[in-house]
């Protein structure tokens, strides 16, 4: 899942960046609404949590024009602002969701995953491909009844391609639904993870290499 959090608060913006990333979420992070919206222009969320009283392009700015360009993004709104009124407001603007300040972190993730599932075309509760099954909602991945123990790249990966059905899955799509934009696209990080994923997996091999292509997942 790609997320973008929005946050002018330096120290919280990092805490909830580091606390998502940890939850196996690619994340990026943007301090105003200009450099959000720069974000926004380039990049395909899922998910976007918003505060909403940012300094210059303020959050409501930031949440229309999300809303107005037709975009899947999910939005989850963030704010001190405490009343029925306000919170009304803020999903009258276009927001999907709305959490105030200060909230508990694991609130935090439970909504982000609730958004991202809708930002998405549905999908199963469980992917299953052969003897392969992962649950998103538990975190849990498992071969032939062996629970799988995966890194959250592994796990993000993975879970993208059985998401996809059997579809073959670019390279550039895993770095973008599984990395965040520190990732270099010239690095070998897809390949290694998909090597170790591969390696956890064991025989008989489920991930396919398609020549200029990608990878896919299921019988050769």
């Amino acid at each position: 899942m790609r997320v973008l959090v929005i946050e002018d608060f330096e120290v919280l913006a990092t805490a909830i960046g580091s606390g998502l990333r940890r939850e196996g979420m690619a994340v990026d992070v943007a301090l105003n609404g200009t450099d959000a919206l720069a974000h926004l222009a380039l990049t395909r969320y899922d998910v976007v949590v918003l505060d909403r009283d940012l300094p210059g392009v303020h959050g409501d700015e930031v949440c229309r024009q999300i809303v107005a360009g037709g975009s899947q993004s999910r939005v989850l709104m963030l704010t001190a602002a405490s009343t029925v009124r306000e919170r009304v407001d803020g999903l009258g603007l276009g927001a999907d969701d709305y959490l105030p300040k200060p909230f508990d972190f694991a609130e935090l993730v439970a909504r982000v995953r609730a958004l991202g599932r809708r930002s998405a075309p549905a999908l199963p509760p469980t992917l299953e491909t052969g003897d392969v099954t992962l649950d998103p909602s538990r975190r849990v991945a498992f071969r032939a009844g062996r629970r799988l123990d995966l890194s959250p790249k592994e796990f993000a990966v993975l879970e993208c391609l059985l998401a996809a059905g059997g579809r073959v899955v670019s390279a550039e799509e895993l770095l973008e639904r599984a990395w965040d934009e520190a990732a270099d696209p010239f690095t070998t990080a897809v390949k290694t993870t998909i090597r170790r994923l591969r390696a956890k997996l064991g025989d008989p091999p489920v991930i396919h290499t398609v020549r200029e292509g990608g990878y896919r997942i299921g019988e050769a």
